[in-house]
């Protein structure tokens, strides 16, 4: 049986325009002899009445992260029950089924679970019975039976997953946009279609600000070796192919420039040494995602979510330090498996910012990537000028 994948995010779904533009992709699939599974996200954006924010409005402060889940489980249900209903009106036999009826077993971690394992046999039963299965994507379910959602970017996860699971040949993440795009196209217009991208890029690109896809759903595609396919759903090309390539060539150094606002930086100064360990254990504690991380002797230097400086200053507020927070910044980066091994990267990122004035406040890198911290004004313009110096373009 040969197994696709398709996940329609909330805005394709929102309208029936939406949906029968979805339904033909899922009959395409069929035309070309795969046996669709669908996962769908909730219908629409924030204001619209099904959609995840609108969902979490009506909680408000007062109801636990257990109850929370409940709630917001039920927008992706209604999906996938109002997107079986566009199937059979073509006449096509369907059901629809929560994460938890998937097979989706996941960890406790309400509002934010991770998913252990999945268990396929009601899925290989109904594709087995000719029926397309659409998933309400964003949830599972623990082993007790109390239902989760995956957090941001959980319907992507739930569709890597369950092609993981299916031994699917491919899994196609539809978008609005036509693919993975070597920078953003709002603040590049000459920005392009990447066609093909390895694991390793997408994962780094997507940690590093791109939107297009979840970088838990590329690592749990690159453990199963499944190739994605990102794509536009109102696109005629091919979108991306995501998989183990070899995307290194003498003359694409860069693959891609993300950029990734709302930042704040710490500056710490102070004399006792070991308290450089008490800093990274109280932030880890508190679950505080730190980055860019910069430690000399009596200085330590990260960056964090402009929404988690307050929480960081006050775990570090009583330390016998000096704590200086800036704020207004935001984190532009190369990416790029051809720039491993090959020297000069750094000086070309350094003078392209500097031609066009941009200061730069940090720095790290990788094998694979350099980001530099610069104030959230100069963002776009440092976007433009790395895209214009790599020649960033498709191949």
């Amino acid at each position: 049986m040969r197994i696709i994948v398709q996940k329609f995010g909330g805005t394709s779904v929102a309208t029936s325009e939406g949906r029968e533009k979805c339904r033909r992709r899922v009959t395409e699939s069929i035309e070309q002899g795969y046996r669709p599974v669908v996962v769908v996200s909730a219908m629409g954006r924030k204001g619209q009445p099904y959609a995840t924010d609108t969902l979490l409005d009506l909680a408000g402060d007062l109801v636990g992260e257990r109850e929370l889940d409940l709630l917001m489980s039920c927008g992706e249900i209604i999906s996938a029950v109002v997107f079986c209903r566009t199937l059979r009106e073509e006449g096509y036999p369907c059901v629809a089924l929560t994460g938890g009826q998937a097979g989706i077993i996941t960890d406790s971690s309400h509002t934010n679970a991770r998913i252990l394992r999945v268990v396929p046999e009601r899925l290989h039963r109904e594709l087995a019975d000719g029926k397309i299965v659409v998933v309400a994507g964003f949830q599972g379910m623990t082993a007790d039976g109390e239902i989760t959602t995956l957090g941001r970017g959980g319907s992507d996860t739930t569709a890597a997953a369950l092609a993981a699971a299916l031994k699917a040949e491919l899994a196609e993440i539809y978008t609005d946009v036509d693919g993975v795009m070597t920078a953003d196209p709002r603040l590049v217009p000459e920005a392009q279609v990447l066609t093909r991208v390895s694991y390793q890029e997408i994962m780094e690109m997507a940690h590093l600000g791109a939107k297009v896809i979840h970088p838990r759903a590329v690592e749990i595609a690159m453990e199963g070796q499944i190739p994605l396919a990102v794509k536009g759903l109102d696109g005629q090309g091919n979108g991306t192919l995501i998989g183990s390539y070899h995307t290194v060539t003498a003359d694409r150094v860069v693959t891609g420039i993300t950029h990734l606002k709302g930042l704040a930086q710490f500056i710490l100064r102070f004399n006792d040494e070991d308290l450089s360990l008490v800093v990274f254990q109280r932030l880890g504690n508190a679950q505080i995602s730190i980055d860019l991380i910069q430690v000399n002797p009596g200085l330590i230097a990260f960056t964090v979510l402009q929404s988690a400086a307050e929480k960081a200053r006050n775990v570090l507020g009583d330390l016998p330090m000096e704590v200086e927070v800036r704020s207004g910044f935001a984190k532009v980066s190369a990416v790029g498996g051809g720039m491993r091994g090959v020297p000069g990267v750094m000086a070309r990122v350094v003078a392209a910012l500097n031609r066009v004035g941009v200061r730069i406040h940090q720095t790290a890198d990788s094998h694979t990537n350099i980001s530099c911290l610069v104030e959230e004004s100069d963002a776009e313009k440092a976007v433009r000028a790395l895209h214009d110096e790599f020649n960033a373009r498709a191949k």
